[in-house]
């Protein structure tokens, strides 16, 4: 079975995500290696049973919510059972964006690892935090992952969704771990491989817009019978000029190559999804290696 990188979204970030699949292909020396799928939470009806419903999440009760920003988390872990459990896979965020070369995870040696991803210690106050937004996968070591089951146990108080996503649950000893520059949170720099736009209020495609997420309570109202809230305002501008810059230049060859078309890119901007600005920032950006080599310059 062919390896494959598994993109996750939903109809919010779709734009990201076919930005995400060029620029796995563009930047690796053997494309033809793997393929690239973008899976979407609206493709699994599992989603709709549970929209409005309360499910469990860092001990407290919150309200699922399929028009939610990120409501496609849950997708990432799918890849095994479309894999047939079979092969090996990546899973990237739809606003992880290829710099290096994928084949390079495929390739290393996973030492009898069930699934590999990115320690994150201290954030959330956890010093065992794994960054489960991008992972490499041996599909065959992951039986046990079955989405519906899972999904099902969060709404019946049997799964805290963090313990899920963080990958607490998972057998001791069949964790491994990626380089940071494997998911690169908001850093372009010469060793970074996969970039990860993670702070979605500076977002680059979002610049503007009104926010549409939801935030976790902070820890001091969290005894409150409510299940979040919205955060006000708009999403600010990237404090990185070429993070920014880098996206256009992969969205502008997209279109280039006729992966994005005019009628896709008006009507995300028409829904909110993509910055109303885009065509003026695809016009302006640069060349994509002239980024890359302005970043190399700088370090």
């Amino acid at each position: 079975m062919k390896n494959t990188v598994f993109i996750h979204t939903n109809a919010k970030q779709m734009v990201g995500a076919i930005v995400g699949r060029h620029s796995l292909k563009r930047n690796s020396a053997n494309p033809d290696a793997f393929d690239v799928k973008i899976i979407s939470q609206e493709d699994f009806p599992l989603f709709r049973e549970f929209d409005g419903r309360k499910f469990l999440r860092g001990g407290n009760w919150r309200v699922w919510d399929n028009a939610d920003l990120q409501s496609f988390t849950p997708v990432r872990f799918m890849p095994p059972e479309v894999m047939g459990y079979r092969g090996r896979a990546v899973v990237i965020d739809p606003d992880v964006f290829a710099v290096g070369d994928v084949n390079e995870l495929f390739e290393r040696d996973m030492e009898g690892k069930a699934l590999f991803a990115k320690p994150r210690p201290g954030h959330k106050g956890k010093q065992t935090y794994l960054a489960s937004s991008v992972m490499l996968m041996d599909c065959a070591k992951l039986p046990h992952w079955n989405v519906r089951k899972q999904f099902e146990d969060m709404f019946a108080g049997q799964l805290d969704y963090e313990d899920w996503i963080e990958l607490t649950t998972e057998p001791e000893g069949t964790v491994g771990f990626l380089e940071s520059f494997w998911n690169d949170f908001d850093r372009l720099a010469p060793d970074t491989k996969l970039i990860h736009n993670t702070k979605r209020r500076t977002q680059p495609w979002k610049t503007g817009l009104p926010i549409d997420f939801t935030n976790r309570l902070p820890w001091f109202l969290r005894f409150l019978p409510i299940s979040g809230y919205r955060k006000k305002g708009t999403y600010l501008a990237h404090p990185d000029r070429r993070q920014e810059q880098f996206f256009f230049a992969l969205v502008k060859e997209c279109v280039e190559a006729g992966e994005i078309s005019d009628e896709l890119l008006t009507a995300e901007m028409a829904n909110g999804h993509v910055r109303h600005d885009a065509p003026e920032m695809i016009e302006r950006a640069p060349a994509v290696d002239q980024v890359l080599a302005e970043v190399r310059a700088a370090a």
